[in-house]
């Protein structure tokens, strides 16, 4: 690369990568796919037949299956998505036919703090401003097909109040199903964060008091965190999505039976809408690997994974297929652990943990760095005992992966502000964990830079594995959250709002409801519910606020502290320094 990601921002590298970055014919040859399973969609991304893919390669074994997660991180992110992409160009380096599946960013983080999720430095995945920006239009089919049900719910609401039960079932060829305003799960989404939309009221009446729809407190959520999406990242294949979408609850009626989208009958038009959502997409990295990218849920409100049929298309076509789980083992990896790999029957090989020199000190001690403001001058000075300090939390995230059975590489993130004492503290520690441990420096050199974590990777692949859940489907309900809160969190107990234990009792009544999994929602900044605690936290308790039911993704979903489904935009986000060239029409500033 002619650029140095010391001097240049990732935008600029991108940009300047994208010069000479291959076809996506090129890559689909690279990966194997055939001209009829690549669908291109313009010369560098494309999506993918994946039931063409599916079956002809049914009776090949699939390649190894490497999960990357992390610590606890800082509010800036510790390099996940860089990461996976330097895994990914450190063994193209050593001549692995690998492939990676990682998630579509959200609109919401892109133009707030955090930027895109493309990677970062050398490590990264090209072209930026197509998939930063919309991309192949998945998340605009699940926003689309998300609020389709809303629009089925309240005008079901609204004629459900205008007729009698005769004029209804005559205009509607359906009975009266009596929907209990105050008991509406579900909200709309859009792909932005707005804490201006978390709370309000929709159906005021309009012009010369025109009754529009039903009056009722409503709220939106980030398109992430619609259920549509855990749907297109759970689903096995169209018929799989069909069944699902039928089965997600969006109220209750007075009588406290579920309303599904079946219910409504707008379940097939979901489905509609999701057809060429459901194939993966494609593209590549700054070095020319393979990137499956498909689904793109957040993992401390929603899953936090990339697809199901992502990764079992690039197991089948890959020797290597990394995958990524969000934001640190407590929620990401756990949920992949105990949901993904539950509903996708795989089994990983390893785990990757990552660690950065800078959320070691911010869980040793250090300020917390605040996005968008410079960073605190401490974070580049050297201080061994902030990082050993920090290692507690990394630690703690070695154990969780340990009790799943997997072997564990911690990746040292590294960043030239390093230095060797404080990376030398990071290996003894885990190390005396038992960990493998491997020092990588792929945001400032690409694959050339990943070659000892790509090696390591290898190595752990080798090592057998006792693959095992944490907990079985028919525990009941509170066990299971008690279990995630104390083995991995580390909480000392869980208390429950009177909301959520109404909710779990209603749902663990009901035998079809009761068995799914267990889905929480999570503040990712702390191993605990409190976001301020940092490192390893002692003598506190999780505390359930509400406790939600996405019957068509097969999860419960017990929503812990102060987190809200629609996250807020800063005071300084990331849109004021996106703009377009107007000669070219080149985005710049993305990230």
């Amino acid at each position: 690369m002619a650029l140095d990601p010391t001097k240049h921002l990732d935008w600029e590298i991108a940009e300047d990568a994208e010069k000479t970055m291959l076809t996506i014919y090129e890559i689909g040859e690279k990966l194997g796919l055939t001209k009829e399973e690549l669908l291109p969609q313009g010369h560098y991304i494309a999506k993918i037949d994946f039931q063409k893919v599916l079956e002809r390669l049914k009776d090949k074994p699939n390649g190894k299956y490497i999960d990357v997660t992390a610590i606890t991180p800082t509010p800036l992110g510790e390099g996940k998505s860089t990461s996976s992409m330097g895994l990914v160009q450190g063994l193209g380096k050593l001549g692995k036919n690998v492939c990676a599946a990682i998630r579509q960013p959200s609109g919401g983080p892109t133009m707030n703090i955090k930027g895109s999720a493309a990677g970062g430095g050398l490590a990264q995945c090209i072209p930026l401003t197509p998939f930063s920006l919309g991309f192949t239009g998945d998340i605009n089919a699940i926003m689309n097909a998300h609020n389709l049900a809303m629009v089925a719910l309240t005008s079901r609401m609204q004629h459900e109040r205008n007729y009698t039960d005769e004029q209804l079932e005559r205009l509607s060829k359906m009975k009266r199903i009596d929907i209990d305003p105050t008991k509406v799960e579900m909200g709309w989404i859009m792909d932005f964060c707005c804490q201006a939309l978390r709370n309000i009221i929709i159906g005021i009446d309009g012009v010369n008091g025109k009754a529009d729809g039903f009056m009722m407190k409503s709220k939106f959520g980030i398109a992430v965190s619609s259920e549509v999406m855990a749907i297109l990242a759970m689903s096995n294949d169209l018929k799989d999505m069909r069944e699902r979408m039928g089965k997600i609850v969006v109220a209750y009626t007075k009588k406290g039976k579920p309303v599904t989208t079946e219910d409504l009958q707008v379940a097939g038009a979901m489905t509609a809408w999701m057809v060429d959502a459901l194939k993966p997409s494609l593209m590549q990295t700054l070095e020319g690997q393979p990137v499956i990218v498909h689904a793109g849920p957040f993992a401390n409100i929603a899953i936090g994974q990339s697809s199901i049929l992502a990764d079992k298309v690039g197991l089948k076509l890959a020797d290597y297929h990394v995958t990524e789980s969000g934001f640190g083992a407590d929620i990401g990896f756990e949920k992949f652990w105990n949901l993904k790999c539950r509903y996708s029957g795989l089994t990983p090989d390893c785990a990757v943990v990552v660690a950065t020199i800078r959320a070691l000190k911010c869980h040793g001690g250090a300020p917390v760095p605040v996005p968008g403001k410079p960073m605190p001058e401490e974070y580049s000075t050297e201080n061994v005992e902030w990082v050993a300090k920090g290692c507690e939390n990394l630690i703690h995230h070695i154990r969780n992966v340990r009790k799943a059975g997997i072997s564990p590489v911690v990746c040292i993130n590294a960043f030239y502000t390093d230095t060797d004492a404080e990376i030398a503290k990071v290996r003894e520690l885990s190390e005396a964990e038992g960990a493998r441990v491997a020092l990588s420096r792929h945001w400032e050199k690409g694959g050339d830079g990943a070659i000892e974590f790509a090696e390591t990777v290898i190595e752990a692949c080798e090592e057998k594995t006792d693959f095992k859940f944490l907990y079985e489907l028919d525990m009941p309900i509170k066990q299971r959250i008690e279990l995630i809160a104390k083995e991995v969190y580390g909480a000392d107990g869980v208390d429950y709002s009177n909301e959520a234990n109404v909710a779990i009792d209603r749902i663990q009544a009901d035998p079809e409801l009761a068995g799914l999994g267990m889905c929480m929602v999570k503040t990712h900044l702390s191993l605990s519910d409190n976001p301020a605690l940092k490192g390893v936290p002692t003598g506190w308790r999780l505390t359930i606020r509400e406790v939600l039911t996405y019957g068509g993704a097969g999860f419960i979903v017990p929503v812990a502290g102060a987190i809200s489904l629609m996250p807020g935009t800063g005071s300084n986000p990331a849109f004021k320094r996106v703009d377009v060239d107007v000669e070219t029409g080149k985005v710049q500033g993305v990230f």
